[in-house]
């Protein structure tokens, strides 16, 4: 993602820190980001202090596995949209471009043949109000299951919410975005997929709820440098025409890490 955001005038900060949001540095970003992360990777006052980012207007993404990660957390299984519950071993399948006008699928084609883990999840997304862009074709692969769950038809496996319903206000909340696609290191060579995920993040920034579109808002569009380290970015004033965002990855993008944060600049 970082090697393709000149492309979309996006700059991306990264961190494996959950510092970042008990001292409030998120709140300068547009977009967090968690990228393939499971278990429990915020402990209470770094959930509370991201409940108030959305609160505020933040924008979410989630990719891949970030719908296995904070699994006791109400708040953000409703910002994210519905929590994983299993997949059958990774697959040839095909997937249905449900809706082909969206920024994160306009450039797929109507039947996307892909090798990935075929998520089902815990609940429907469509029940807290998400829309599903991306539907993994049942026929196409085998899935002995059991399938436990009630996920809704069509399968959902892309999804987004105009405003992220993890937000207390309604008034205030910013977009969420997340792809179930996404596990191997040959699919984030696929310039389709990171046209996909790119175009999911792109999508969110233009919320007009944080500062780089919206003068009024109260986070966002603070920029930073990046850091490879844990230690935290040095900052300068924010600027209205370069919003910014958070994103976490690590050196080996498969690795399972404590957090994911994104951290994503626009420019221009």
């Amino acid at each position: 993602m970082i090697s393709n955001g000149s492309q979309y005038n996006i700059l991306f900060d990264n961190t494996e820190d959950q510092t970042w949001f008990k001292d409030g540095r998120i709140n300068g970003y547009d977009v967090l980001i968690f990228l393939d992360n499971t278990g429990e990777v915020l402990d209470d006052d770094a959930q509370a202090a991201f409940q108030d980012y959305v609160d505020a207007g933040g924008n979410f993404v989630g990719i891949h596995s970030a719908s296995d990660c904070l699994r006791n957390s109400t708040f953000y299984a409703n910002e994210l949209g519905a929590h994983f519950d299993y997949h059958p071993e990774i697959t040839n399948a095909t997937v249905d471009v449900i809706d082909n006008t969206h920024p994160s699928t306009s450039m797929l084609p109507a039947l996307w043949h892909v090798f990935d883990e075929m998520y089902n999840f815990k609940s429907d997304p469509r029940s807290i109000g998400a829309v599903v862009i991306l539907s993994a074709n049942d026929s196409s692969y085998t899935d002995p299951g059991p399938r436990l769950f009630d996920q809704g038809t069509p399968h959902p496996t892309a999804w987004y919410q105009e405003h992220g319903a993890g937000s207390n206000s309604s008034a205030t909340a910013g977009r969420s975005w997340y792809t179930s696609l996404g596990h191997t290191n040959e699919t984030w060579k696929d310039t389709l997929f990171i046209s996909h995920v790119m175009g999911g993040i792109s999508w969110a920034l233009q919320s007009n709820t944080t500062n780089f579109t919206n003068p009024a808002a109260a986070i966002g569009s603070g920029r930073s440098t990046t850091t490879t380290s844990s230690s935290a970015p040095s900052k300068t004033p924010s600027s209205p025409s370069s919003p910014s965002a958070g994103l976490r990855t690590s050196t080996a993008r498969w690795n399972v890490v404590p957090i994911i944060i994104a951290i994503v600049i626009m420019v221009g």
